[in-house]
């Protein structure tokens, strides 16, 4: 005897069409990677489970029916990979330049990329590449001046230093400032050149960083 087929739902799960028309107006208003557009996409087919669920549906046959839909999502991705709307390498190098931009550091970054689901050796050839001809130490030292200007520390203060201040008063606003670029992932020699630096080479710097990124 044939197993009976599950009755319909009362709301429709989605179909492949509504899976792909959703993922092609998600990357017309976003960029995003592999992983990022499958996640989008899950929670589509998460949301639908629980309006299911609250009309009375099966909860059983619901969640089978989401776990069906599984594949049809891997599948929606790899057509928008296909199509070049979805390029991973892409997605890392425009990041990439957008964050060293905002002062993050390369553990930052690293960090960043890695949560949207980037390849290791894809987030590497972003680093190495997406900001011009500057190398990794440049990238570094500018990334932690946009800090600083950010912070208004070091050569970015807003007042100079009071020539009666006393050396714990130095020592304690210098710690403060390294704590302050420590915590964002800079090294303490990356920390300690920038603090040093006067405010001529310090726009220098960032002059490079505009025309290189």
């Amino acid at each position: 005897m044939e197993k009976s087929a599950p009755p319909p739902f009362t709301c429709p799960p989605p179909q492949r069409s509504s899976l792909r028309e959703a993922a092609l107006t998600h990357l017309a208003r976003f960029g995003t990677t592999r992983q990022g557009l499958e996640q989008v996409l899950l929670r589509r087919l998460a949301r639908w489970g629980q309006k299911a669920t609250r009309a009375g549906d099966c909860a059983e046959a619901v969640a089978e029916q989401v776990a069906a839909l599984h594949p049809v999502v891997t599948a929606v991705v790899d057509d928008m990979v296909r199509l070049g709307a979805v390029d991973d390498a892409v997605f890392a190098r425009s990041r990439v330049r957008r964050l060293v931009r905002s002062g993050r550091s390369t553990r930052a970054v690293q960090a960043h990329l890695a949560a949207k689901g980037v390849a290791a050796d894809v987030r590497d050839e972003a680093l190495d590449t997406a900001v011009g001809a500057l190398g990794p130490a440049e990238r570094e030292l500018c990334a932690a001046l946009v800090l600083a200007r950010k912070r208004r520390l070091g050569p970015f203060a807003r007042e100079p230093v009071g020539l009666d201040e006393d050396e714990t008063g130095r020592l304690t606003r210098q710690n403060k400032a390294l704590g302050v670029l420590a915590r964002a992932g800079f090294a303490r020699d990356v920390a300690q050149r920038v603090l040093d630096m006067q405010g001529e080479e310090a726009e220098d710097w960032m002059d490079r960083l505009r025309a290189e990124s």
